[in-house]
């Protein structure tokens, strides 16, 4: 019952409440890197953590290992399962020698119903985790930086874009040309009669107003380009990042299966030296 106290999940349930669910559950201990339950196992269970330490993962679409939770004393891991009478979705293994409470959906429905007013204090305990789980997703999900940006970017911005995107381009190049081709044949063919004859005063103003306006459009669209190549450095750093601590990770594995390899030789070698050792002594 006391340990049952420090459940986060359980910590609202009053004592009589408590002690009808503590007669429901069982008492697990697992060694070190014991598998209390992997991904497709039955969910039939849930756990406690009321010593040791757990971690709970799961594999992403990537075939990459993330770590879910790890449980802390008095904390649950796998109650969703249980719950639904779902598979599991994820992997615990206990990181050293623990101890847990095993608790099943009958030990949840024996509580309910003897004390049907626990459910509300389930419920609040269970949406907490909800919202931790959410928190999750929202810390490991990546988007595209384009599409961010794109949707924060005002219409002002676009609009500096889109004129920075068609001034750099070989159409508006062209276009430009013709247009000043036409312009100064125009005029020179005039002659008198023409409204800007050479040497083009009134094409100039036109142009320098145009550089004057066009300048400062294409400096707002390289500041964005610049905050984009800022973005993707910083995403470019996370993602590092996330590979640098899944290579550590798998060089800590690779190293605890080495260890158990040189357990497994060592135990090899203490078999075959007593089978050796056995024949000489009988025929003493």
């Amino acid at each position: 019952m006391d340990e049952l106290k420090h459940v986060p999940l359980f910590s609202l349930l009053d004592e009589e409440e408590g002690a009808v669910l503590a007669a429901q559950v069982e008492r697990k201990t697992f060694a070190p890197r014991q598998r209390i339950y992997k991904i497709g196992d039955p969910g039939k269970n849930a756990y406690i953590l009321i010593s040791g330490a757990v971690q709970v993962t799961t594999v992403d679409e990537d075939h990459q290992q993330v770590l879910v939770d790890e449980p802390q004393h008095g904390e649950l891991f796998g109650f969703a399962s249980m719950l639904e009478q779902t598979p599991h979705q994820t992997n615990a293994v206990a990181v050293e020698a623990t101890v847990c409470i095993e608790i099943s959906r009958d030990d949840i429905t024996a509580l309910l119903q003897r004390k049907p007013q626990a459910g509300m204090d389930l419920l609040t305990m269970a949406s907490r985790q909800f919202h931790a789980s959410q928190q999750l997703v929202r810390g490991r999900a990546s988007r595209n930086v384009n599409e961010v940006i794109e949707e924060e970017s005002t219409f002002g911005e676009r609009i500096a874009d889109t004129v920075a995107k068609f001034g750099g381009s070989w159409t508006f190049i062209i276009s430009f040309c013709v247009v000043l081709m036409i312009y100064t044949t125009i005029n020179v063919a005039l002659r008198q009669k023409s409204w800007d004859p050479y040497p083009f005063i009134l094409l100039n103003l036109f142009l320098s107003m145009l550089a004057a306006i066009q300048a400062p459009v294409i400096m707002m669209s390289q500041n964005r380009q610049d905050m984009k190549d800022r973005l993707r450095g910083e995403l470019d750093y996370e993602v590092n990042r996330r590979a640098e601590a899944e290579i550590q990770r798998l060089a800590g594995r690779l190293n605890l299966l080495s260890d158990k390899l040189g357990d497994v030789d060592d135990l090899l070698r203490e078999t075959l030296t007593g089978r050796a050792d056995a024949p000489q002594r009988s025929s003493l």
